[in-house]
């Protein structure tokens, strides 16, 4: 477990067991939305984004937060261990208010550039993709994981079982799957 990818619905506690399972072994953590994010909520270049990406991927050990669908199936050749969680939609829809409600006017340490928290236009439409995210993407997510050789998968349908898991993990030895 050198090269992790984390996915799942926006609010699903990606993040937050990123951080903590960085923490837990010390392997460096890469935000894709803080790569892909300038400044008042701008992107990248598609290009520069998928150049940086390449870097990290290229890198002997990674946490990768983020879905980025576009860039799935090439950040699947690179990583040995997947997680994917795939939480309820209310959960994920409380998730993400309470996210904005705790860092409201501020841009999250997870984030590129300045892009404060708002209940705006954004999360409207933010709030759609979570309420489609799992009938868009759910079916998808498990097949593409499931063809992915030499990939660890680990499939988190409640952020319990996450919270479990790091529990259970002993950071001198960061290989309990």
């Amino acid at each position: 477990m050198k090269r992790i990818l984390i996915i799942g619905n926006a609010g699903s506690g990606k993040t937050t067991f990123a951080k903590k399972l960085s923490e837990k072994t010390g392997i460096n953590l890469v935000h894709l939305d803080k790569m892909f994010w300038t400044g008042n909520w701008e992107c990248v270049e598609r290009n520069k984004f998928d150049e940086a990406l390449q870097n990290e991927l290229e890198k002997p050990e990674w946490i990768i937060d983020g879905n980025f669908n576009r860039t799935l199936t090439h950040r699947l050749k690179y990583c040995d261990t997947v997680f994917y969680f795939d939480i309820p939609t209310i959960i994920c829809l409380w998730g993400v208010t309470k996210r904005v409600i705790k860092s409201y006017g501020k841009t999250r340490d997870d984030m590129g550039g300045n892009c404060p928290e708002y209940f705006d236009k954004q999360k409207i439409e933010l709030y759609r993709s979570v309420m489609s995210f799992k009938k868009q993407h759910s079916k998808k997510y498990r097949e593409i994981l499931s063809q992915s050789d030499n990939v660890d998968v680990v499939i988190f349908k409640s952020r319990r079982k996450a919270k479990k898991f790091l529990r259970k993990l002993n950071k001198s030895e960061n290989t309990c799957l």
